[in-house]
């Protein structure tokens, strides 16, 4: 636990990188202790874990433990003291089942901290606390790939993509969770103490390097289709910005840009890497998810073929045969009784 063990701060000037955390009910102790533990590897020397470039608190509207989704159980060791003491608050989420994962308290600490312009961040599902609370409207949002489509179904005028780690602008910040916990820590002890610092961390830690913001989410979608595992990290992240926008298809220009590409150079890598077009990836996926639809649930094919984005029952119809050689009609046919 942060709290446990201190050991005194040598000034008060050393301290480089003070932060905040708030846990969510069920938060993700993965998520949590990763980003903890670099600040701590990164405060001093190897892992004498003193509190000499770096301090952080657990703070807590209540002193009582907190449960992680794990069962492992950690206590606040401040509260809610003024928050322009940290640099930076970390709110950590968890599992997004839990109804009212914060009180009414800590989302008032969370809005008071905005407007005093303290730097959000939401770790893992904190995003969703952060979005609740109308903290995220103005800033592009990063969430796990698991939770794009509860985030936008819940917040359809936010930005947010699940193809990057992390994004931080300098007054939010968002990450998706796991070890991308670490990279995200990583940037901000590169930023506000040292680049010997994070290295530090890093080596004890057994990362071999911290990864960019940029970088793409372990997530490989076609990979039961197609091999991806050597594939263009560009290309791993168009098809994870596909996968995420099946309903209503974005034109392949839209995704090129979103990942820094012209739509010339994507489909050249798409080609060199899958032998097809970034369309045609497109139109593969589509179907899939159509396939696994009309094969695990009832719903009538006009809804299945709308919602893998195709406006017509025919066109669905053709592309469907063209692909699987069989009409989508026929399929539902042979299909055995589901239970």
């Amino acid at each position: 636990m942060p709290g446990a063990g201190r050991k005194p701060v040598v000034g008060d000037a050393a301290v480089k990188l003070k932060v905040g955390f708030i846990l969510a009910k069920s938060f993700t102790l993965s998520a949590f202790s990763l980003f903890v533990d670099t600040l701590r590897l990164a405060s001093d020397e190897r892992d004498r874990s003193g509190r000499v470039l770096a301090d952080w608190e657990v703070l807590g509207s209540t002193r009582l433990l907190i449960r992680s989704s794990c069962g492992v159980q950690v206590a606040p060791t401040c509260d809610f003291v003024a928050p322009t003491r940290f640099d930076v608050l970390v709110m950590c989420g968890g599992l997004l089942s839990v109804e009212r994962p914060v009180d009414e308290e800590t989302l008032r600490y969370l809005k008071d901290a905005a407007r005093a312009r303290v730097p959000l961040i939401g770790l893992c599902t904190g995003t969703f606390i952060l979005a609740e609370a109308g903290l995220l409207r103005q800033h592009q949002t990063c969430v796990s790939w698991l939770h794009h489509d509860e985030f936008r179904q819940r917040f359809p005028d936010h930005q947010v993509r699940s193809d990057r780690l992390y994004n931080f602008d300098g007054q939010r910040g968002s990450c998706a969770g796991g070890s991308s916990s670490a990279d995200m820590a990583a940037f901000l002890v590169r930023a506000k103490i040292s680049r010997k610092a994070e290295l530090n961390a890093l080596e004890v830690l057994q990362i071999d390097r911290a990864r960019k913001p940029t970088d793409t989410q372990s997530r490989k979608p076609l990979e039961d289709t197609l091999d991806t595992s050597t594939a263009d990290p560009r290309i791993r992240a168009a098809l994870i910005t596909m996968e995420q926008n099946l309903a209503d298809p974005r034109s392949i220009d839209d995704i090129a840009e979103s990942i820094g590409m012209s739509r010339r150079q994507m489909e050249r890598i798409f080609q060199v890497s899958l032998a097809m077009s970034p369309a045609q990836a497109y139109t593969l996926m589509r179907l899939k998810k159509a396939h696994a639809l009309m094969t695990q649930s009832q719903a009538a094919l006009i809804d299945i073929a709308l919602d893998v984005g195709f406006r017509s029952a025919a066109h669905f119809a053709r592309a469907f045969k063209r692909v699987y050689g069989i009409a989508p009609s026929r399929l539902r046919q042979t299909r055995p009784p589901l239970p």
